[in-house]
């Protein structure tokens, strides 16, 4: 799943891509015209919308292809970091910046955009802002209890209406379509333009907002990633043989002392019974959480094999078909449970008087590999722990 850095793109190109991305970005702020004074603060004479327009724009297609993509199970949105709110600090800035939108004729981003293909204007603008950051940053204890005041931390505009993110997506596209109609209305107003638009345009509008629509309404109705694996578990549940991948408790502790750097122990079982008891060189993964960024790693490990166990057949099983669906390494089952794996080889009992050649054998084979299985416990438990990649919010913004 997404983000693209440093999971799809590694962290040595971060800055790279972040270059090109930028150059992309000025050139279309350039190319769209967003160089000139007079096209931005067109929105608030009435003449011209197109930053409402553009920006409106992007924010409801991100918005819409986030949710998709999310969906689709190709974008972890718990990654994505979200700005705290500060009340107070988002109406006064948001006062003084429109109040500098209008007196300067820029926002940040098109200012440093004009600055950059050598207009005046732009270049006085950036270093008013670079002055007037330089005035916060000095006076900022003269600020800082209005701008910490009423601090909501991160919300989000639907969870604050009581609605799902979905809902929340359908209101905004349509809003954004009815101010696109009522802006043009405006627009053709003051610039005094009493002509109908083309056909084509027309046509393109709706088709524009036909296609978010159904986009929107494909994700409604898509289960997500999590719905469609739980389904594919459970349907594999009741008709996978699972004969061919159980093994028993003495094969697992022969590789356990003989293949322990080939081999992954995984117990499904929640935290406190992996606390509680757990076998030798055991990585806790619990079933409801193997989806999560952090096992990736360990799932896919190709060059290593997995042995999955639980408390009981069942817990295994589906432990195990989720690393099979998530996963590209080669996974087993433990025949048994962790509690009989205990017995088995720490609750040894000695074979009676009349026991036979065989029991002794088993006898002495789980005995000494109890304590080999010990021993490499001990000689191991410095090492280092199989790498994890934890989660960490992507910040960034305009």
């Amino acid at each position: 799943m997404g983000p693209l850095v440093p999971f799809i793109i590694s962290n040595e190109f971060n800055l790279i891509i972040a270059l090109i991305s930028g150059i992309g970005f000025g050139f279309v702020l350039e190319q769209a015209g967003f160089s000139s004074t007079r096209k931005l603060v067109g929105l608030f004479y009435g003449y011209d919308f197109t930053v409402l327009k553009v920006f409106f724009t992007a924010g409801v297609t991100a918005m819409i292809g986030v949710l998709f993509l999310d969906r689709l199970g190709l974008l972890d949105l718990s990654l994505i970091y979200i700005n705290p709110t500060f009340l107070w600090s988002a109406m006064i800035g948001g006062a003084i910046m429109g109040l500098g939108f209008i007196i300067g004729g820029f926002c940040p981003g098109t200012g440093i955009c004009a600055a950059s293909i050598g207009k005046v204007d732009g270049m006085a603008f950036v270093v008013g802002s670079a002055l007037g950051v330089l005035a916060f940053a000095e006076g900022y204890p003269l600020f800082e209890k209005i701008y910490l005041a009423e601090a909501w931390g991160p919300v989000l505009i639907n969870e604050k209406l009581g609605m799902s993110k979905i809902v929340f997506a359908f209101l905004l596209t349509a809003i954004a379509v009815i101010t696109f109609y009522f802006t043009r209305k405006v627009e053709n107003r003051v610039n005094g333009n009493q002509t109908k638009s083309p056909a084509t345009r027309l046509f393109k509008y709706s088709f524009a907002v036909g296609f978010a629509f159904l986009v929107l309404i494909i994700t409604a109705i898509l289960p997500d990633k999590q719905s469609r694996l739980e389904a594919r578990i459970n349907n594999d549940l009741a008709r996978a043989d699972f004969a061919q991948v159980e093994v028993p408790a003495d094969k697992l502790a022969v590789e356990i002392i003989n293949n322990y750097y080939r081999i992954n122990i995984i117990d499904v079982r929640a935290p406190e019974a992996f606390k509680a008891y757990h076998l030798p060189l055991a990585i806790n993964i619990p079933s409801d959480k193997m989806n999560d960024r952090q096992w990736q790693t360990i799932l896919d490990q190709e060059h290593k094999t997995n042995y999955i166990y639980a408390d009981d057949q069942r817990t295994a099983r589906i432990g195990y078909l989720k690393a099979c669906n998530l996963g590209k390494a080669d996974n087993y089952i433990l025949m048994g449970s962790s509690s009989a794996f205990k017995s088995t080889f720490t609750d040894i009992l000695p074979p009676g008087p009349g026991a036979d050649k065989q029991e002794v054998n088993v006898y002495n084979f789980r005995q000494k590999a109890a304590a080999d299985m010990m021993r490499l416990v001990d000689a191991l438990k410095n090492s280092s722990a199989p790498v994890i990649v934890k989660k960490s919010k992507i910040k960034g913004g305009c």
